[in-house]
């Protein structure tokens, strides 16, 4: 027959689940512990101007583009990459002047225009990013494709553009053409780059024919001030002709209102006065005459005397001017 287990003294068996239990939550505290350290290698900060493109697995899962304290889940399960999206950057190319000029800046900066001339130029690229999984994983080096496409736009641009005209008024023109070209290129790509600016810095004639060009350039010049003096001084005259016309035009208008109102004022007073002249002719004209001695006597000085009272000397008024004395009666 087996022995049945000699039971432990109660002491043994409180100290054995103690031992126990402190072993369990010690268990506890170290996996909790390794968790929160493994869930800490997932938060990551993401700044203004900045996006996050999330990788799990080593795939695209998303871009995370809010700035503020993030998380995903630790690698090696996901992984971040911070990618600044806000930041303008730029790139120089081609001729910089004489003493600066390498031979990779000049190899840049000459350029064949439409007329079949050479020009010597340089120029800036302003550009950030606009996709950041693009920028970072589309293409191995973004920088070199920027700098290659730059260059193939601004030969085409210029290669349909005569001298003249990228050396003076078709500047603005080349560079508006060279950055849609180059923003066509970049998307063709998937590069992730947004071009936000072509600006050229300088563009020079062969040294044989520079002073050729500068006289050119410089009658250019005198044209476009010529027509900007032009302008202006339209713009000074014109405005006060336009304004004395209309003050004479306004004025003719008032006078010939004022006249047909008065002729028409006139003609209807007549064509009143004949209704009643033909009424009454008699009172009618007596009246018109009673009328009109009433508009002529206040003016006229005069002496009535009663026929066949007395002789009277003939009156002249010699300490008043010519002219009162023209008007007594």
């Amino acid at each position: 027959m087996a022995r049945e287990p000699e039971s432990l003294p109660p002491d043994k068996v409180v100290r054995s689940q103690v031992g126990r239990t402190v072993a369990n939550t010690f268990a506890v505290l170290v996996s909790l512990g390794v968790l929160g350290a493994w869930a800490y290698f997932g938060l990551y900060q993401i700044d203004p101007g900045e996006n996050a493109v999330i990788l799990r697995l080593g795939r695209f899962n998303r871009t995370v583009t809010s700035p503020g304290l993030k998380w995903h889940w630790p690698p090696p399960l996901e992984s971040h990459d911070i990618v600044s999206v806000e930041s303008i950057e730029k790139q120089e190319f081609g001729y910089r002047g004489e003493g600066e000029a390498s031979k990779q800046q000049a190899l840049e900066g000459t350029v064949q225009t439409r007329d079949n001339n050479i020009v010597y130029i340089g120029f800036v690229v302003q550009y950030r990013v606009k996709d950041a999984f693009f920028s970072r994983y589309r293409v191995a080096d973004p920088r070199s494709s920027l700098r290659d496409s730059a260059q193939a736009a601004i030969r085409e641009v210029i290669g349909r553009t005569p001298i003249d005209g990228v050396l003076s008024e078709l500047r603005g023109e080349v560079e508006r053409e060279t950055g849609a070209l180059l923003q066509d290129m970049l998307d063709r790509y998937d590069s992730g780059l947004l071009v936000k600016g072509v600006q050229l810095l300088d563009a020079q004639p062969p040294g044989e024919v520079r002073d050729a060009f500068d006289d050119v350039i410089a009658a250019s010049q005198d044209r476009s001030r010529k027509i900007n003096e032009s302008e202006g001084y339209a713009n000074e005259v014109l405005p006060k002709a336009r304004a004395e016309a209309t003050e004479l035009r306004q004025a003719a208008e008032a006078f010939r209102d004022t006249k047909v109102a008065d002729a028409t004022g006139e003609a209807t007073r007549f064509t009143a006065l004949l209704v009643e002249y033909r009424k009454a002719p008699e009172v009618t004209r007596k009246r018109l005459y009673l009328e009109t001695m009433e508009q002529v006597l206040p003016d006229v000085e005069m002496v009535i005397i009663e026929p066949g009272t007395a002789n009277v000397l003939p009156y002249l008024p010699l300490g008043r001017s010519s002219g009162s004395a023209g008007e007594a009666r």
